[in-house]
């Protein structure tokens, strides 16, 4: 009688190496590594040079950007703030990858660092350059700002922005403005005038210079409707920058030609053009 018993089937077990699959993953792999190596760590894409163009706030659609050293914040100052932010790392090795750095982070430390500075714009051009546009601040005032419990006023040079950003002589030949949003901590980039009030002011200023030959002292903003223009005769003149400001200037032509003779103006406490069609004015 023959037996019959249960038939195994030996399976022979799969080499890896042997897969189709193994082998797309394994170059898959090291295409990868060669790419990612090729992007962040080759000297191919590190950054070599960072190149400083300028421009100020005096041509504000400037048609030619220039390379400038010295200015009032030097290119070596604002190339090492860059160079501090280059250094990053991936596990633990180092790179300037252009791929890697944040121009946003770079901009903002360089407009924290330097109040000089209105604006800056950072390009990458491949593969190792970062192109800097910097807007320097141009100043057209000084700001005159006393700080309790200080008696003497400390003077910062103000841009058309309102903006004061260095500190300045006390002996310059740029109109004097006190007043404006004041704070005990004034701090350099920080808005002390509105701009459109600024505007007014220097409008009146030339002016006052220029058409009327009225030298000037100072200013005093004593309100958001008020200005206080102080001449080197010691008088002062008062205009709303709310109200028209070309009839306040013809007001004051007028009253100057037709009533007070040259002779007398040294005489004179104020003359007020702030309201409607009066300009009346006061002697000591």
């Amino acid at each position: 009688m023959r037996k019959y018993g249960r038939h195994y089937r030996i399976k022979k077990k799969k080499i890896i190496w042997k897969s189709p699959v193994f082998w797309f993953g394994f170059f898959s792999l090291i295409i990868l590594g060669a790419l990612f190596y090729f992007l962040f760590f080759s000297n191919f894409f590190q950054i070599e040079k960072v190149i400083v163009l300028r421009q100020t706030q005096d041509n504000p659609e400037p048609v030619e950007w220039v390379v400038a050293t010295e200015k009032k914040v030097s290119s070596e100052n604002i190339k090492q703030i860059v160079e501090n932010e280059l250094k990053e790392k991936i596990l633990f090795f180092r790179t300037r990858s252009i791929f890697l750095v944040n121009l946003n982070k770079i901009r903002k430390n360089l407009l924290n660092e330097f109040p000089q500075i209105a604006e800056i714009e950072i390009k990458r051009e491949f593969p190792d350059k970062l192109n800097l546009k910097v807007l320097e601040r141009k100043e057209v005032g000084i700001f005159c700002h006393t700080q309790p419990p200080a008696e003497q006023p400390n003077y910062f040079f103000l841009d058309k922005e309102g903006v004061v950003f260095e500190n300045a002589p006390e002996n310059s030949q740029l109109l004097k403005i006190e007043g404006g949003n004041l704070t005990n901590d004034l701090k350099l980039g920080e808005r002390v005038i509105e701009k459109e009030l600024l505007t007014s002011i220097l409008e009146i200023e030339s002016k006052l210079k220029n058409d009327l030959k009225i030298p000037l002292k100072e200013v005093k903003i004593t309100s958001e409707e008020g200005i206080n223009f102080k001449t080197l005769e010691g008088w002062e003149i008062y205009f709303n920058p709310e109200n028209d400001l070309d009839w306040q200037l013809t007001k004051l032509k007028a009253v100057l030609e037709e009533e007070i003779p040259l002779e007398k103006r040294q005489d004179l406490e104020y003359i007020d053009l702030r309201f409607g069609n009066l300009a009346p004015y006061k002697y000591r």
